[in-house]
C-alpha cells in the first residue's frame, strides 16, 4: 500500500497554463456531463487494460491525473507510477476544484451546460 504522502500531488491552480496532459479517470457519465477540454478519458477501472492508450501519452512531461475530488486520481497516480507507465501527478481537489478555479469545461451533451457530477 502506498502512503498518501508519497503520491506526487499538485493543485489545479499550479497546473501549467499550456501543454498540460490531463488524464481523467472518472466514469463515463461524469465525463460526459463535464470535462476539461483536451483531456484523455480512461476510467479508473479500465486503466490496467488500457496500457496501449497509456503508451500514447507523452513521456517527456508529467501526466496530471484527475477525478471528481482527488481520491480515485490518487489511486490511479500510485498505480501508474508503480507500473512505470507515465510520470503521473495527482490533481488535488479534482474537477470540483477545476470548476471552482474557473477553468474551461465542455460536455458531450448537445445544448447542455457542462457540469461536474
Amino acid at each position: 500500500m502506498v502512503n498518501p504522502a508519497e503520491i506526487p500531488t499538485t493543485r489545479v491552480s499550479d497546473l501549467p497554463a499550456d501543454g498540460a496532459v490531463l488524464l481523467d479517470v472518472r466514469e463515463a457519465d461524469e465525463w460526459a456531463a463535464g470535462h476539461a477540454p483536451g483531456a484523455v478519458h480512461i476510467p479508473l477501472g479500465d486503466l490496467p487494460a488500457s496500457t496501449d492508450r497509456l503508451a500514447e501519452l507523452p513521456d517527456d512531461r508529467p501526466v496530471y491525473v484527475i477525478c471528481r475530488t482527488g481520491g480515485r486520481s490518487a489511486q490511479a497516480t500510485a498505480w501508474l507510477n508503480a507500473a512505470g507507465l507515465v510520470d503521473a501527478v495527482n490533481v488535488a481537489g479534482g474537477m470540483k476544484s477545476w470548476q471552482t478555479e474557473g477553468r474551461a469545461l465542455e460536455t458531450d451533451h448537445d445544448a447542455a451546460e457542462p457540469e461536474v457530477l
